[in-house]
């Protein structure tokens, strides 16, 4: 969901560990209804994942503490998947960077096709809410959210809700806190493979999303039970279930 070079810090914490170099002053928008949060950024940074060095980055510190008791203390895109065919091994806990012009994908990964709006990647997804034909839907993809799908409500919406659910706290965005429902859905079908009584979100589009046109947003408790390879240059996304494939949501 981050479609530039470099990193967001999350932790405003770490402002004073991290020095900018001529820092400006921003104003950082994303899920939430309130405003948007302001930070701090500098140009031409740069910063180490492994053995990879990464050159020419935007680093971008917030100044409040909205994601205060995060697990993670950054948010880093398209530094990686925009110059490499990323892999992501669930099993092994592993990211291997591969050379896109390099990439020999064999028969067991399934190719599914992505497009971009903004860097962002899309994909189409079929739903079933309860027991109607299943329903085409545009995603994007979200892999910061701990959710499996959300779906993003608003008046021309091509799904129902289901008669079931509970109202939560679903997460905090650019722009604050992001409420809606949770209930359970029969079933999403990504590609070949057949994800069966997941637990789905369900949030205001004008909340959880500044996407236009999208139906839901494809998020980390379904993209995990796969491992995957994020191929930008040939718009391909590539899946194989792994051992997380039947873990109940």
């Amino acid at each position: 969901g981050m479609g530039w070079d470099g990193l967001l810090i999350l932790n405003a914490n770490l402002k004073d560990s991290v020095k900018l170099e001529n820092p400006k002053n921003a104003n950082i928008g994303g899920a939430g209804k309130e405003k948007a949060s302001t930070a701090v950024f500098a140009d031409s940074m740069c910063f180490s994942i492994g053995d990879v060095k990464f050159k020419n980055q935007r680093v971008v510190i917030l100044n409040n503490d909205n994601f205060k008791g995060s697990s993670s203390d950054a948010v880093v895109g398209y530094s990686l998947l925009g110059h490499s065919a990323v892999e992501v091994d669930f099993d092994k806990l592993t990211i291997i960077l591969h050379d896109p012009e390099k990439l020999n994908v064999d028969s067991s990964w399934e190719a599914l096709p992505i497009s971009f709006k903004n860097s962002i990647p899309w994909i189409d997804v079929k739903v079933v809410i309860d027991k109607e034909n299943p329903v085409d839907l545009s995603c994007y993809i979200d892999c910061a959210s701990s959710e499996a799908v959300e779906f993003l409500l608003k008046p021309d919406q091509k799904f129902s809700v289901p008669e079931e659910t509970k109202d939560v706290h679903l997460g905090t965005g650019l722009s604050g806190d992001i409420y809606g429902k949770t209930g359970k859905i029969a079933k999403v079908i990504l590609g070949s493979h057949e994800l069966k009584n997941v637990l789905a979100a369900f949030a205001p589009s004008e909340v959880r999303s500044k996407q236009k046109g999208a139906d839901a947003v494809i998020a980390n408790n379904l993209l995990r039970r796969f491992n995957l390879i994020y191929d930008y240059p040939r718009q391909k996304l590539y899946i194989k279930p792994n051992s997380h494939f039947t873990d109940p949501f």
